[in-house]
């Protein structure tokens, strides 16, 4: 039904958000965390199936644990700098285009022939890294 009156809607910015942690991981400060198929925060990796979240604000460790189990805070909306893929290298080419998920430190240019999740955009391209917008 729609609204006849004001209403006090909750809101969060997004920018950091709180994400349950999948089951049997570690997840470090700084690292590119993703979404797992399952909807638990896992670090980056090789994989079809990952939905980029941000940066984790935080270590956590879950190698023990059920999925669930933690929390972990991620910062996203930002632009963070990840390793370059040496072997797959983004360069100042791809300036706006999507760059994908290596691991938790480190992007590539290409999906790895679709072996890899989008990472975010790319906003920077350096000698020590790459800027990317999750």
């Amino acid at each position: 039904m729609a609204l006849k009156a004001d209403r006090n809607t909750p809101m969060k910015d997004g920018e950091l958000i709180s994400v349950p942690v999948a089951a049997a991981v570690k997840i470090f400060a700084g690292g590119l965390v993703a979404a797992s198929a399952t909807g638990y925060a896992t670090p980056g990796a090789v994989a079809t199936t990952l939905t980029a979240l941000g940066r984790a604000e935080e270590y956590v460790d879950n190698s023990a644990g059920a999925a669930g189990a933690k929390t972990v805070q991620i910062r996203r909306r930002k632009a963070f700098k990840f390793k370059n893929q040496s072997t797959d290298l983004v360069v100042q080419a791809d300036l706006g285009k999507t760059c994908y998920i290596v691991d938790d430190e480190t992007v590539a240019k290409t999906n790895g022939m679709s072996t890899r999740s989008a990472a975010g955009t790319v906003l920077g391209v350096e000698s020590d890294g790459v800027w990317v917008y999750i």
